[in-house]
């Protein structure tokens, strides 16, 4: 592509290598891009309260497509920008098709209020008996009704034991009247938000005002909740350690993660 004006990065197995840090590569990369004129934002499956740690790592607060798409977020003013949420009649009728054809999975769901780290918004909330998918999970358990009982930016279906893969199949059909469905693991754990929903729509917000197309982005991924905007964006780029499926989306495939993947693509342009 011709030099793009927009960046838009996945964060976890993509911006960040396997312990969560950035590089001095990559980080190097993204300043000259930006020293340069070109406009970088975030795209993760991230809530918003975890984009902090991110800002810190780049040393500046770029704009944020969070929760798949659902939240656009300005980390700068810890602002959400616009939310996009689940009624809690569609995470009703979801959670009735999970308890149909998934018995014995748990439901979780992220809520927003005004600002990311909003403490009279319980923000990551679980049903009983939900077993995380990662360590430390900042969560409040609370019944089945009062989880559906108020609007969210994303459902979480998980069922240990199983993978995400597997899950989508079974689930993806049923579940895609009432919401878009993906995984950004293979852990057995399923994300859904909004229909029509996806990162590539975040991106696309954020372009639109500065009279930029998908024509003008350069997207990195690495996983089935980036597909939507690899396929976008005028240069989708899988990282060498992509899911399959990803990596079949994607434009080009650079070098993983652990390997500056990012920072390879840009220097094209930049270094």
């Amino acid at each position: 592509m011709t030099l793009p004006s927009l960046i838009a990065s996945d964060v976890d197995g993509t911006l960040l290598d396997d312990q969560e840090r950035l590089t001095p590569r990559t980080r190097d990369a993204i300043y000259a891009a930006r020293d340069a004129g070109a406009h970088f934002v975030l795209a993760t499956g991230r809530p918003p309260r975890w984009i902090a740690p991110v800002v810190d790592a780049l040393g500046f607060a770029p704009m944020a497509v969070c929760a798949n798409g659902a939240v656009i977020y300005d980390p700068d003013t810890d602002r959400i920008v616009s939310a996009r949420t689940l009624s809690a009649a569609t995470l009703q009728k979801l959670s009735d098709l999970v308890s149909r054809l998934l018995p014995g999975a748990g439901l979780a769901v992220e809520r927003v209020g005004e600002q990311a780290h909003d403490a009279a918004t319980p923000q990551f909330v679980s049903s009983p008996g939900y077993e995380h998918a990662w360590l430390n999970p900042d969560n409040t358990e609370v019944s089945l009704e009062d989880l559906l009982s108020a609007p969210a930016i994303k459902l979480l279906i998980r069922k240990p034991g199983a993978t995400s893969s597997e899950m989508a199949e079974l689930l993806g059909e049923h579940i895609r009247p009432y919401g878009e469905i993906t995984f950004s693991t293979d852990n057995g754990l399923l994300e859904v938000v909004s229909p029509g929903i996806t990162k590539a729509t975040g991106v696309e917000e954020l372009a639109r005002p500065l009279g930029l197309t998908a024509a003008d982005v350069v997207a990195f991924g690495d996983m089935p909740n980036d597909i939507p905007m690899l396929r976008w964006a005028g240069l989708g780029v899988a990282m060498g350690n992509a899911h399959p499926k990803a990596i079949e989306a994607a434009d080009e495939v650079t070098a993983p993660n652990t390997d500056d993947g990012l920072a390879r693509v840009l220097e094209r342009w930049w270094m």
